[in-house]
């Protein structure tokens, strides 16, 4: 909207509290994530939500990896040694990037039983104790490459699936024409029911993709008798072989076969949902057999029949079969595509309280779950992309070769932040930290540079999406930090106005006034122009700050903080953790239990405003303060972010030049 102000005047100190390095205080964060709230329904039903939500994206990249990777073999996998080096390499690939990195590591780095890379960088900041550029840039680069992903995860996963059509028995290729507009219309579908919420939906994730994942390991086990030699792939010999026989090829096939661990991300980022135990359990004991049976049954039917190469996972499907795993596959892609849609909107509201982004409109989709949220923007954007890559590349085959990159460079974040964690906070020694750290940081930059090589073929489409958001970021963080700089410069103390107030008292007039600002320490300006311009002072003024922590939630019990300063002022502190979602009025209502008691239709709430001019000669590049300018002009308004009563707020504004 027009207008509004950044995270800074109004009262939301994310990015001075980020970006700054003033790391906040949050005493009693419960750091819990959701899973535990609904503990009550069983572990198997965590195991099986887990499922549904954490894994629909690896689940679906057997319809894939497999082709991708024989195709980029010399012999466009007719030799034995590459059957059996792909399916070595994508079975190791599985062990070491998912089961080892994040299954048994870094699913011990939780941030108050949160994951995923903001909350990975916000722990690696407390962790270290001060401001960190490096933990700040590693941070909002993850967070960028996410939504790369997050565009093209759907366009791939679903056109997968549905060019087994091409391949349907009785049709001959007959629908060819139609795979992308009908795929197109089933993304156009799940992305229209977003703002209905998940709740109903999710319910069947767990159950339908438990069904997916025994289809792959039944039809893997079915034709593992194809040829039982497939076995010597478990070793890891053969993969290594590969690769040396490949030369540099084998670095191009790396690429591919890392299309069978996206999704791998996934199991941190979503282990506050379900917590630790269900996933690596769902994992372990039922994910991985199903997968490592799928990609040796692919290998035994294409050993017995080289042809199969061409498109193992559906040549492999019995005739009989064929239309009802069409239809599962389907399915199960669009779990997958909800999954990652959904993890786009959590990471936009860490984004958005961590001061990353301007604020934008988030929803509750959900009166019980706090992760049900929709965030409109994204949605649409999200949509726009998936259909931009649909038209403009036509084939899974195109896809796979942009996919990838996002995936490892988020990986590649997050093993480096890794080390903040294992060094700083769990005090390990430096040998120890070298011998874990640099092995798991040498993988993510194999597979990150074996997908740099598919820039031109695709893969610039996600680093131009990952670069523009970054660029994006960079400008919201540094014009806030100039506008805070400059308000501090030109504003006055609190305690130096009050001194001023008792000196020359104004005209007193009724009730409560509540003003709004990042700087608890200096005079709002919606204060300032409240005095100057109506010369007027309310019986009690409250100085609000609203504050996001680097804990994901803080416990209500601690969400409020009162420090009198005189008998007419008193400073406000709103804690929120940056998994939550703020709510003013409700967080005043604590207010009353410690002493801080006032009408609510009789407070009147304070806004500053600020219009904000570039300016060629100081802060950042005119293009940037532009791009700065017209990100506040499109933010949401802080009275909607905040829920104010919109009958309460004052808006007072002036204009500052960056």
């Amino acid at each position: 909207m027009v207008g509004a102000s950044p995270q800074g005047e109004d009262g939301a100190s994310a990015a001075g509290d980020q970006t700054n390095g003033q790391t906040p205080s949050a005493p009693g964060a419960d750091g819990h994530g959701h899973g535990h709230a609904v503990g009550q329904a069983g572990k198997f039903g965590l195991i099986i939500g887990a499922i549904g939500v954490v894994f629909g994206d690896i689940g679906t990249s057997p319809l894939y990896a497999m082709r991708e990777a024989l195709h980029h073999s010399r012999s466009g996998g007719a030799e034995e040694l590459a059957v059996l080096g792909v399916v070595s390499l994508v079975f190791w690939a599985l062990i070491l990037v998912v089961t080892l990195k994040y299954v048994v590591f870094l699913m011990r780095a939780d941030n108050k039983g949160e994951g995923g890379t903001l909350a990975l960088m916000a722990l690696a900041q407390r962790a270290v104790g001060r401001r960190s550029a490096l933990i700040f840039i590693l941070g909002i680069c993850g967070a960028a490459l996410f939504y790369g992903d997050g565009v093209i995860t759907p366009a791939v996963s679903v056109l997968s699936a549905v060019e087994g059509l091409r391949d349907a028995p009785g049709l001959s290729g007959r629908l060819d024409s139609l795979v992308v507009p009908i795929a197109a219309g089933i993304l156009i579908a799940l992305f229209l029911i977003q703002s209905r919420g998940t709740a109903s939906v999710a319910r069947f994730f767990g159950p339908l993709t438990a069904v997916w994942f025994l289809i792959l390991a039944a039809l893997g086990l079915w034709h593992i008798f194809d040829d039982l030699s497939i076995l010597r792939a478990l070793s890891p010999h053969y993969g290594v072989m590969f690769l040396i026989s490949n030369g540099f090829l084998g670095f191009v096939i790396l690429g591919s076969v890392f299309l069978a661990v996206t999704g791998a991300e996934a199991l941190y980022a979503d282990m506050g949902h379900f917590g630790k135990s269900p996933i690596r359990q769902g994992w372990l004991w039922f994910v991985l057999p199903c997968l490592t049976l799928n990609y040796l049954g692919q290998g035994a039917f294409v050993l017995d029949n080289r042809a199969a190469a061409e498109n193992p996972f559906w040549m492999m499907v019995p005739e009989m079969a064929y239309w009802p795993v069409l239809i599962m596959a389907t399915l199960a892609t669009v779990i997958a595509s909800q999954a990652v849609i959904t993890g786009a909107f959590s990471v936009t509201q860490q984004a958005v309280q961590l001061g990353l982004l301007p604020r934008i409109q988030i929803l509750n989709t959900s009166e019980s779950q706090a992760g049900q949220i929709f965030v409109p923007s994204v949605n649409m954007l999200l949509m726009v992309g998936v259909l931009v890559l649909l038209v403009t590349f036509q084939t899974s085959t195109a896809l796979a070769a942009a996919y990838g990159i996002a995936v490892t460079g988020s990986m590649f974040v997050d093993s480096l932040l890794a080390w903040f964690i294992v060094r700083k906070l769990w005090k390990w020694r430096l040998s120890l930290s070298l011998l874990v750290v640099s092995p798991l940081v040498a993988l993510d930059l194999v597979f990150l540079t074996s997908n740099m090589l598919k820039i031109p073929q695709g893969a610039w489409f996600p680093l131009v999406m990952g670069g523009g958001l970054l660029l994006l970021m960079l400008t919201w963080v540094r014009g806030t930090q100039i506008l805070s700089a400059k308000t501090r410069k030109d504003s006055l103390p609190l305690v130096d106005l009050i001194e001023m107030l008792r000196a020359r008292p104004p005209h007193r007039a009724p009730g409560t006034a509540i003003f709004l600002t990042s700087d608890p320490d200096i005079a709002p300006v919606a204060l300032m122009h409240n005095l100057k311009h109506n010369k007027v002072l309310h019986e009690k003024n409250v100085i609000l700050t609203v504050r996001t922590t680097d804990r994901p939630r803080v416990d209500p019990a601690n969400r409020v903080s009162i420090e009198p300063i005189s008998d007419d002022f008193k400073k406000l502190v709103i804690s929120y953790g940056f998994m939550e979602q703020p709510n003013v009025p409700k967080a005043l209502g604590v207010c009353r239990k410690q002493g801080l008691k006032f009408d609510i239709m009789s407070t009147s709430f304070f806004l500053g405003r600020r219009s904000v001019v570039p300016s060629a000669t100081e802060g950042m590049p005119l293009w940037q303060d532009r791009l700065f300018i017209f990100l506040m002009r499109n933010a949401a308004n802080p009275t909607d972010f905040f829920h104010i009563p919109p009958g309460r707020v004052v808006e007072l504004g002036t204009q500052v030049s960056v």
